[in-house]
């Protein structure tokens, strides 16, 4: 069922508060009563650009809490994305933030990554100690094919080798995301 227009509102509000207190070093908003999707336990990501350049992007796919709390930490975490240790968010650029919550489906394991659709599945690698995603957009802005988007997950995402989704011990998981900005 697809998130109603308030419950988005309220998650972007979540999620631009929750960066603004991490970039200005306030307290955390607090989250409002959890009924409905923000009561879930859904896996989300939080993604920050600024006229079109990515500034961070943090999620996960194992909530430890209901949606409307983990929204608040990933956008915490997202404001202080290890890329962008030597170029933070400033509090200057708060104001042109774009600001995008991605609620994800349970992951589903695959054993034929191959018959991914693009643009509607994001993929999940495991080999090992290594792991790596995309969300279902990266493949349909990066025009690539089903075999693009697996090899780069591993070479770009999980430090494996092109190709390791096809290696025996390699697990491939789908996942569907609802995304909405501001």
């Amino acid at each position: 069922m697809p998130i109603s227009e308030s419950d988005r509102a309220m998650l972007i509000a979540l999620a631009r508060q929750a960066v603004a207190s991490e970039v200005t070093q306030g307290p955390a908003p607090q989250s409002p009563s959890l009924q409905g999707v923000l009561a879930e336990r859904r896996g989300c990501f939080v993604t920050l650009t600024n006229r079109g350049r990515l500034r961070g992007c943090i999620g996960t796919f194992q909530p430890s809490q209901p949606l409307g709390v983990l929204v608040i930490e990933m956008a915490r975490a997202a404001a202080q994305d290890p890329r962008f240790v030597s170029n933070p968010i400033t509090p200057a650029e708060l104001e042109q933030l774009h600001v995008e919550v991605s609620v994800l489906s349970a992951l589903e394991e695959t054993k034929n990554p191959l018959g991914l659709e693009i643009g509607k599945h994001g993929i999940y690698i495991i080999r090992g100690h290594r792991a790596g995603c995309f969300l279902p957009e990266v493949a349909t802005e990066m025009d690539w094919t089903a075999q693009e988007f697996l090899d780069e997950c591993c070479a770009g995402k999980a430090g494996l080798p092109q190709g390791a989704w096809q290696m025996e011990g390699t697990r491939v998981f789908l996942f569907t995301s609802e995304k909405f900005g501001q």
